[in-house]
């Protein structure tokens, strides 16, 4: 999702689609634990988006530590993010065990931004597959600058302007990719998103399976809508809007405040145990 243009920590606070999902998440989690808590603050979480946060990572160092949020769902192996988002609660739920406000601050606003893109109908993509195709079978590694990054290479001249049509042209991967994160960007701007607080029922499924057993179930139900299928083929539709604002993004916000939710509990039953 689109989360500024990552050239300034507060970038990405009014349009940013990320940001405004992290805002959300942090009130409607409010509504699920105690008024004083060690929590992070929604400022707190909030600084580590944008230029400290994951897409920051991907201007500063491209190719070094850049963290990959891309999940295949009718993959069953491709378990790459969901391993991202088993560190980041494990570091969360241990930073707020300790104390640890900053750490807590930034597992928080990274693992939101994993799963927020993971829930992302554009990262459903088979991306890196398609890059090593493309690439001569070079890993994503390989891609250690700027201009290996935007530019794909080619045997001959002639492969080289195709696979960098079919990155970047009319309907290209890349082109429909970030045309989809903008549409969604636009159709939530200044827009009032409803039905965002976890039920009951939902924390308590959280605290038996997991926070990627549900985010798992996510990505299957997200799937199905066939959004950005519909995107490809048709472009941005009043279907695709209505169900980016009714149920894309407040399950995508439900999702992240149930992981946020998940930790506080963890960290609370880990606290309650030392005191005993």
């Amino acid at each position: 999702m689109y989360s500024g243009t990552t050239f300034r920590v507060k970038s990405g606070r009014l349009m940013g689609v990320h940001q405004k999902i992290d805002r959300l998440a942090r009130r409607a989690l409010a509504h699920s634990i105690p008024h004083k808590t060690i929590f992070p603050s929604e400022n707190s979480i909030l600084h580590f988006e944008g230029l400290n946060g994951p897409d920051g990572i991907k201007r500063k160092s491209p190719g070094r530590d850049e963290p990959w949020h891309y999940v295949d769902p009718t993959n069953a192996a491709d378990d790459g993010l969901a391993v991202i988002i088993e560190d980041h609660v494990h570091n969360l739920t241990t930073a707020l065990v300790t104390d640890n406000h900053e750490r807590a601050a930034f597992e928080a606003a990274w693992l939101a931004h994993a799963i927020t893109d993971g829930l992302t109908p554009a990262h459903h993509y088979p991306l890196e597959e398609k890059l090593e195709e493309m690439r001569d079978g070079k890993g994503l590694h390989t891609r250690t600058t700027a201009k290996e990054k935007l530019l794909l290479p080619g045997k001959t001249r002639r492969e080289q302007v195709r696979n960098n049509w079919q990155f970047w042209g009319a309907k290209g991967i890349m082109t429909t990719h970030l045309a989809f994160e903008l549409g969604v960007a636009t159709t939530i701007a200044g827009q009032r998103i409803n039905d965002t607080i976890p039920t009951e029922e939902d924390r308590a499924r959280v605290l038996e399976h997991g926070v990627v057993a549900l985010f798992k179930e996510s990505v299957e139900h997200i799937a199905e809508l066939q959004l950005y299928e519909e995107f490809y083929k048709a472009g941005w539709t009043r279907r695709l809007a209505r169900d980016t604002k009714r149920i894309l993004i407040p399950e995508i916000i439900r999702m992240v405040c149930l992981s946020w939710y998940y930790c506080d509990m963890k960290a609370s039953e880990v606290r309650t145990d030392h005191h005993r």
